[in-house]
Parts: C-alpha cells; structure tokens; sequence
C-alpha cells in the first residue's frame, strides 16, 4: 500500500466527521495545517403553519403570588440583609445621594437668598422705583354692602338699618377727636409738599374731621337720610404714592343719572364742598405718613322720587383725570343703582 494513499484516506475521513456549515481544517502532507472559512450561503427555507401563530410568541403571565410571598418581597426590598442595601440601595449609594441633593438645594437657597438680598437693596421701601406707568385715580364709594346697590323702604328700619351702621364704621377714623390729636390743620389750595425731609423721616398729615360733613355727618342726623328717604353717600378718590391730582387745580366730582328718568334724582348736595382739597395731597405712604387720613365727600340725594329704579354715577373731573375708559368701570367714577320706596 502506497503512503499517500494512506494520507488520502484518513483526510477524506476527517472531512466526512467534520459538522457541515462550519469552517474545517484541511491536512496537509508533512503535518501543516491550514485554516479555512467557507462561507454557505443560508437556504431560503418558507414558512411553516406553526411559525404564523403569534400565540406562542405571547408574554406569558406571571404566576399570582400569595400574601406571604408579597409581605416577603416587601421586607427584602426594604430591607436586604444578605447585600446589606436598603430600598435597593447601599449605604454608600445613599449618602452620595443625600450629599449631591443637599449640595443642589444648598445652592438653590444661596442664589434664591442672594437674589432677594440684591432686590431689597436696590428697591426703596418708602416709595416706588418705577412709577412711569400708574394709571390715573380711581373712585370707591360707601356703603358698598351688596355690589353697588342700594334699595329701601325709608318706613322700614330694618331694610336701612345696614346702610347707616356701614356709614358709621366708615367715619369712625375721621371722629373730631381722633382727627385733632392725629393731624394738624393745613392751609387749602395747594399741595403739602413735604420732600425737603430726609427719606425716612415720618410726614404730617391734614385734618378731616367728621363735622365738616354736616347732615350727612352721622351727628346731627344718626340715620344719615335713610329713615327720610334722602339718602347719603359717601365717595374717596383712591389713594396713589406721590400723586399731584388735578395739576395744581382741585378736582371736583358731578353726580348724574346713568340710567333711568334723569327728574327722578332731583336735588343733589355735596359735603363739605364737591371738591377735593389739595392739601391732602401728595401721599408719602403708611410707613412715613401713617396718620394720614384720605379725604371724603359726602353726596346727599334731596329730592329722589320713590320706586323709580335709577342708574347713578359719579365722576371726577380735573387735569390728568380719565372717567370714559371702556375697560375699568371704576376709573375716575363710581356707579350703583338707587330703589327707594315709602
């Protein structure tokens, strides 16, 4: 038998046992190897009826546990005393996340607290930095018990007893004493300009007593009109820090009907004057001027009809002064409806 036949033979066996598919050693003479990959291209094989059914290829539920396998699982994720964690985590996991949180939240409250120290160092807390844009003064008036409504029947105590007790917690700053102790008598016609004064110093304010108003005072008359039928009302232009109304004119305030017979007003009288003063202005505000005592206007309606439901307003008339605008109501004027019966 020739050697190389033996040779032959045991690599053709060697070939046979070798697994398909896969990269194979081929034997050389004299003991060198040589390693080869052979790539096969994959047989394009259709599918089968069981590959279509998606059934198989479902998630499979999980078995439902029992109460104590739950009670344990919560205990060792609370609590693992073979890996030493706590809620999933270790010691050290936990005190680096206590570390940055305290370290983030550190430094949020600094910049929060510097922040707030450079707002309150460069703002005054005596008057406004920015007042280019304060509108033009408002009007309130009182009573004001039910949005701008007043309606009685002037034989009916109980229906105006509300109207004249809201009128005397109203005037109760304004009692002569309480006025006289307070407040110092200023000259009329001009501005009480007090901004030769250091910032901080405390500002005097005008007196407004409680007489001037005369019948509609509360002192002559405790029932202020009510029990009369010839109701009075009292009416305060909205205070603003540092401003001049009028422009160095008063400001004066008309009365009229808004809606409804205008007849059926009739007579209209101001207390003391249907002006406001302008030595009661400027004001300096609560922290320097705290005694200040916002001037009133008392309007007595004389001569309204009985059960004529009418539509009063208010307005103020001066330099400055807006009373038309559309969107504020209450802007240089006051409206409320009068219903008064025998």
């Amino acid at each position: 038998m020739e050697p190389s036949s033996t040779e032959g033979g045991a690599e053709d066996t060697l070939l046979k046992n070798h697994p398909p598919g896969l990269p194979h050693k081929v034997i050389l003479k004299h003991g060198q190897e040589l390693e080869e990959e052979q790539e096969e291209l994959a047989e394009h094989k259709p599918l089968e009826q069981e590959d279509l059914n998606f059934e198989k290829w479902k998630r499979r539920p999980l078995p439902k546990r029992t109460l104590h396998q739950k009670i344990e699982a919560i205990k060792t994720y609370l609590w693992n005393a073979e890996t030493k964690e706590f809620m999933g985590r270790s010691g050290k996991s936990w005190g680096l996340i206590l570390l940055f949180y305290a370290a983030l939240y550190t430094f949020l409250a600094a910049m929060f607290g510097g922040c707030m120290f450079c707002l309150m160092w460069s703002i005054s807390p005596y008057h406004p930095t920015y007042n280019d844009r304060v509108m033009p003064p408002g009007m309130t008036m009182a009573p004001d018990l039910e949005a701008h409504e007043i309606a009685f029947n002037a034989s009916d105590r109980k229906s105006w007893k509300k109207y004249a007790r809201s009128m005397d917690e109203y005037l109760k700053p304004y009692n002569d004493g309480v006025q006289e102790k307070k407040n110092i008598r200023c000259t009329q016609d001009r501005y009480f300009m007090q901004d030769d004064l250091e910032e901080s110093a405390e500002r005097k304010a005008c007196q407004f007593k409680r007489s001037w108003l005369g019948e509609c005072s509360g002192l002559q008359d405790p029932h202020y009109g009510y029990s009369q039928g010839r109701p009075c009302i009292l009416l305060r232009m909205n205070r603003i820090l540092g401003y001049l109304p009028g422009q160095g004119k008063a400001v004066n305030v008309t009365c009229g009907v808004k809606k409804g017979p205008p007849e059926a007003l009739g007579e209209i009288q101001f207390f003391p004057k249907s002006i406001f003063e302008m030595m009661y202005y400027p004001y300096y505000g609560k922290l320097r001027q705290t005694n200040y005592s916002a001037p009133v206007m008392a309007v007595r309606f004389a001569g309204v009809q009985y059960d004529s439901h009418i539509v009063v307003q208010c307005k103020l008339h001066g330099k400055g002064i807006i009373n038309d605008s559309p969107t504020d109501r209450n802007l240089g004027r006051v409206s409320f409806s009068l219903d008064i019966g025998a």
